[in-house]
């Protein structure tokens, strides 16, 4: 059985884990804190703040944006359902919008045409680990009909005064744009450590902040801390000192902080990361693509351009000239072989709650179209040349069955 994304638990993580449990703190502690440290010197930023996942970050800064009823948030129609959940959950109204049919990301012309008075978010979505065109992004937001359009609603909003650039970067960890990490160019991003990642911490995510002058990244960090934390303004940590038990709430906040057991796992996991995990995922998908290459049947998945590089978290296979229900009939072949494939991802239009909503796929052609294609095969650390071999064999002889019958 070749499995799809299982976590690489060895033991190193192991080991690490074990200490955290023994050291007798296992909430939010100096775990946590050096993992957002040694994750700001990786992303090239000066803060970033560990929550326990990805929604929760995206939804964070949404709300510290003051996000609400009445607001607008464009994103792609092709993601996963956290990334729209999180605006309906500040009230704000999701505006869907197609991707390209290349890259599988958000489609610049489809935003423009999706921008209004309303508008205060563009939520892009690094799909697979590629990273979006962030160039182009800024260059629209900050074009001078798209900022007469911004209506800033309260300080922040007008300290920033154009749309914010809020990224979806929970598959993009370790990509690249222009010689540096992707995620240190949008204002924010947001990486997920969840389970099936490239980094995982079972469950956990993690705020990339990069907001421009006149903004203190420093300073939002902090508040974000305490803002994460019921309001509280000590942490358990500052807590635990001798003292210093007194406390107050001075906000009205959440509870969304990272585990030193979770930040134990990151810890290992990122010190072995571009020099080993990403080395390793790299060699398996240029391996798939090598041996699929030959056929004119398989679209493969955009890798590397002179500009920008995935993360290689998935490898989003496509197969040309079929119907949705080819596309299931390929992969239950290839489940038949005993090897565990998936699809990236159902578009939110066709999921109950957004249909309900009054999305429809039929105003998506293009995301449609990649979706009814789409098989996401295998990609862990310890899958072998031989078992990717295996799993090329079943995907050709499963297309080959199904467009023959």
């Amino acid at each position: 059985m070749i499995p799809f994304s299982p976590p690489r638990i060895d033991q190193k993580i192991i080991d690490e884990v074990v200490q955290v449990l023994k050291s007798g703190w296992i909430t939010t502690g100096p775990r946590t804190k050096m993992f957002e440290k040694k994750l700001a010197q990786y992303s090239g930023v000066s803060n970033v703040l560990c929550l326990n996942s990805a929604t929760a970050g995206l939804e964070i800064i949404l709300r510290w944006l003051g996000v609400g009823e009445g607001d607008e948030v464009i994103l792609p129609a092709y993601t996963y359902s956290a990334t729209a959940n999180v605006v309906m959950h500040t009230g704000a109204t999701p505006i869907l919008v197609d991707v390209n049919d290349d890259d599988f990301c958000i489609n610049l012309n489809r935003i423009r045409s999706a921008i209004t008075e309303r508008t205060k978010v563009i939520m892009p979505v690094d799909f697979a680990g590629w990273p979006c065109d962030y160039k182009a992004l800024y260059a629209l937001v900050n074009e001078k009909e798209v900022k007469l359009k911004f209506i800033p609603a309260n300080d922040i909003q007008h300290k920033l005064n154009r749309i914010m650039i809020l990224a979806d970067a929970a598959h993009s960890l370790g990509a690249i744009t222009d010689g540096v990490k992707s995620a240190s160019i949008p204002d924010v991003a947001v990486y997920s450590f969840h389970a099936v990642k490239n980094l995982t911490t079972a469950e956990g995510g993690a705020v990339v902040l990069n907001l421009p002058a006149p903004f203190d990244n420093a300073a939002i960090y902090n508040f974000l801390c305490v803002y994460t934390l019921h309001g509280q303004n000590k942490d358990a940590l500052a807590k635990m000192q001798k003292g210093n038990w007194r406390y107050d709430i001075v906000e009205a906040g959440y509870k969304c902080n990272m585990t030193d057991i979770n930040a134990a796992m990151g810890l290992i996991e990122l010190e072995r990361y571009d020099d080993d995990t990403l080395v390793k995922r790299k060699h398996i998908c240029n391996l798939y693509s090598q041996l699929l290459n030959d056929d004119n049947v398989f679209q493969l998945p955009v890798m590397k351009s002179d500009t920008r590089e995935t993360s290689y978290h998935l490898y989003p296979l496509r197969v040309r000239n079929i119907t949705e229900q080819q596309r299931d009939d390929i992969m239950k072949h290839i489940f038949d072989d005993d090897i565990t494939v998936n699809v990236h991802f159902i578009p939110l239009p066709m999921l109950s709650y957004y249909r309900k909503k009054n999305y429809s796929i039929s105003d998506y052609p293009v995301t449609y179209n990649n979706y009814s294609r789409e098989i996401s095969l295998p990609v862990f650390y310890d899958l072998t040349d031989e078992q990717i071999h295996q799993v090329v064999t079943s995907v050709k002889k499963a297309v080959k069955k199904v467009v023959e019958l």
